[in-house]
């Protein structure tokens, strides 16, 4: 899961000639980081656990900004 975040995060960076963090970056870092976090909890490892839990907040964080944002502009446009 966090290696596929980075080549998307590649193959759309090529496509747009630019930097560009697409959302499904954010998406497949949940997803590993909700994977490592299922694993730490299964090995009873709180220092494992707090950064898991640490990292699946800031992904879930940057996915509601996104989404926020979105609705922001989408409610601009007449």
């Amino acid at each position: 899961m966090f290696s596929m975040r980075f080549i998307v995060q590649w193959i759309v960076s090529e496509k747009r000639k630019e930097s560009v963090v697409p959302i499904q970056f954010w998406y497949y870092s949940l997803a590993g980081s909700l994977t490592l976090l299922l694993y730490a909890i299964h090995r009873k490892d709180p220092v494992f656990i707090l950064g898991q839990s640490l990292g699946t907040f800031i992904y879930i964080r940057n996915l509601i900004l996104i989404y926020r944002k979105q609705a922001q502009v989408s409610k601009s446009i007449p």
